[in-house]
């Protein structure tokens, strides 16, 4: 496997190295040794799948806060996301810098999250699956969210917003006096167009 640093500190991609033949090829996906060469120590403790019907559903910003460390490893199985990590460690050297990249279900590429940087994501695709394995056991109450439109962080979602979780849509912003009504009113849509699709057999 390479690992490739980012400019987020803790944040690595990690690119296998498949071994083709003619069958198809296999590749490692995770070494813990090979890991803790290189400073990321990783005990899976969880592993949770996302799939996502629509192209343009957001996801997050999510973190678990201190004292409760979760690290991930994101993959996306199936279609293409755009993954957002926002560096919010008060502590850390690149705090306030943030990251967004492509995963997809063809290229195979890990992101290696640090605990407590806020991650999230956008599909790019229909019918997109993303894969966690996590290091650390959920801690509701610890649950801590940022909105995905907050001016404090100024990112650029690659489409518009169709579909998000009340949840995610109801995360405060950290400057709430820069909050847009309109965006509320687009994340309100995409609820109600999930909602829709449920109501009508997708789900």
């Amino acid at each position: 496997m390479r690992y490739t640093p980012t400019k987020v500190a803790g944040v690595t991609i990690i690119d296998h190295e498949p071994q083709r033949d003619h069958r198809g090829f296999s590749a490692r996906s995770f070494c813990a040794h090979e890991f803790a060469r290189y400073g990321l120590t990783f005990d899976v403790a969880q592993t949770n799948i996302f799939f996502n019907y629509t192209r343009g559903t957001v996801r997050g910003l999510h973190r678990q806060a201190p004292p409760y460390p979760e690290a991930k490893l994101v993959r996306c199985t199936r279609g293409a996301i755009a993954a957002v990590v926002v560096d919010v460690r008060p502590e850390s050297q690149t705090y306030g810098d943030q990251l967004m990249m492509e995963l997809s279900g063809d290229d195979h590429r890990t992101l290696h999250l640090p605990p407590y940087v806020a991650h999230g994501f956008q599909t790019l695709i229909d019918d997109t699956e993303v894969s966690y394995q996590v290091s650390g056991q959920h801690v509701p109450a610890a649950e801590e969210g940022f909105r995905w439109s907050d001016p404090e962080f100024g990112i650029v979602w690659p489409l518009p917003v169709t579909v998000i979780s009340e949840q995610d849509a109801s995360w405060p912003s950290r400057t709430p006096e820069l909050a847009s009504v309109d965006s509320e009113a687009l994340m309100l849509m995409g609820v109600d167009i999930l909602r829709a699709e449920r109501v009508n057999g997708r789900s």
